[in-house]
């Protein structure tokens, strides 16, 4: 990040008190809907994800994961997130190897990410539609999963800086 830029972390701040606990407890809704389990862990990680105002490496989050400041046993938090991913709860930022909670409603949708190079401030945005896209996975027989979009550049505050 250059020294000019003078943004805050991320651009959604972290969810705190109720505000945390309603999406927490959407997050439990959701789950027990698809017959799946939001267990302690799972939730821990989600709930670190939430607060955060910035994409969040896993040995962060394995370093923040005990209440009291103990780490989690990095499986535990690599399931979780690989759990996380899968229902939507939380996007893989590749290019930063870093994890975010979805702030999207909805559980299908194309994740797509603005990225700062300056200050690293990363929004998500509605994916575009892609119907070449769709047109050419289905012409190859294939089954698209998920996509992620990621475009890097410069968020307003550090492009009026520079």
């Amino acid at each position: 990040m250059g020294a000019e830029c003078h943004h805050p972390d991320g651009v959604h701040p972290g969810l705190k008190g109720s505000a945390l606990n309603h999406a927490l407890g959407a997050a439990e809704q959701r789950c027990a809907a698809t017959q799946e389990r939001l267990t302690a862990p799972r939730r821990r990680v989600l709930e670190l994800l939430l607060e955060s105002n910035s994409p969040q490496k896993a040995y962060d989050l394995i370093a923040a994961f005990g209440a009291h400041g103990e780490p989690a046993k990095p499986p535990t938090v690599y399931r979780a997130l690989e759990f996380l991913e899968r229902l939507g709860f939380a996007h893989r930022i590749e290019s930063l190897n870093a994890y975010v909670p979805c702030r999207i409603d909805g559980q299908s949708h194309r994740a797509a990410f603005l990225i700062c190079d300056c200050c690293g401030a990363t929004r998500e945005v509605a994916g575009p539609a892609d119907d070449a896209m769709d047109r050419a996975a289905q012409e190859a027989g294939y089954v698209i999963a998920r996509t992620t979009i990621e475009a890097h550049g410069r968020c307003a505050a550090c492009r009026d800086v520079a």
